[in-house]
């Protein structure tokens, strides 16, 4: 089996891109002080990109997304388990879509 080349240069360059995004992060919040305003900024972030990222799919997939994220998100909470919060969305919106909703 063979690659294109070009195909192998674009995953190398954005593996590349990827990386180094990453090392300049640390890089930039080396030189940051980490007052206690900045340590609650930081500590929020993850919640912020998740609801940033959940709310549109709810608003536009309407009922069914509605119902599928909320139980992907009550399952994850009750096991802890991001894989069973997954399937469990999954399902859930399969049902929802198979009732019609």
């Amino acid at each position: 089996m063979s690659a294109d080349p070009m195909v192998l240069l674009a995953i190398g360059v954005m593996a590349a891109m990827n990386f180094a995004m990453r090392a300049a992060g640390f890089w930039v919040m080396a030189h940051v002080p980490l007052t206690v305003r900045m340590r609650r900024m930081l500590e929020a972030l993850p919640g912020s990109i998740v609801a940033a990222t959940v709310l549109p799919i709810a608003a536009k997939g309407g009922l069914a997304a509605t119902i599928a994220l909320a139980a992907a998100a009550l399952a994850m909470m009750w096991r802890g388990n991001s894989f069973l919060g997954v399937a469990v969305g999954v399902a859930a919106a399969a049902l929802v879509r198979a009732a019609g909703l």
